[in-house]
């Protein structure tokens, strides 16, 4: 039987499993993070763009936290973008807040018309540092989730 090692950040444990999604999943050596939207622990969205992309990126970076990374380990990074002709720019002068100096990871921006009531998501896929710190084992964090059944 197969697992998915997941990660789960602090406090958003019902959320995930509300929706039926992992947050983030190990494998192979990387960390591969499900997009990450401007939500409050609740899932409703923060209510402007630029806090938005702000809550989006401290998403993701709890969730990498969690699995020992920081965003200096990502190394690929897709964004969705409502209306990104008004919004293209705003969320670029916020990203450097975030995402520290060059060489910057991989990067594929796409134009969308919906998101789920929210504006921006990100998602990445980050290397796994190597050694002790690279697996939590708190068992509120990270589960084992059987599939292919």
């Amino acid at each position: 039987m197969n697992t998915r090692d997941v990660v789960f950040p602090p406090g958003r444990r019902t959320l995930y499993e509300r929706n039926r999604y992992s947050p983030a999943v190990r494998a192979h050596g990387f960390l591969f993070v499900s997009g990450q939207v401007g939500s409050r622990e609740d899932g409703s969205p923060v209510p402007d763009f630029d806090g938005q992309v702000r809550q989006a990126f401290r998403n993701l970076d709890a969730i990498l936290a969690e699995a020992g990374c920081t965003f200096d380990d990502v190394v690929d990074v897709t964004v969705f973008i409502v209306d990104p002709e008004r919004n293209f720019e705003r969320a670029w002068r916020i990203v450097p807040e975030f995402w520290g100096q060059a060489p910057h990871p991989a990067l594929t921006g796409i134009g969308v018309t919906w998101l789920y009531g929210f504006h921006f998501e990100i998602k990445a896929i980050a290397k796994l540092p190597d050694g002790p710190h690279t697996r939590r084992h708190d068992p509120d964090c990270i589960r084992s989730i059987p599939h292919g059944t």
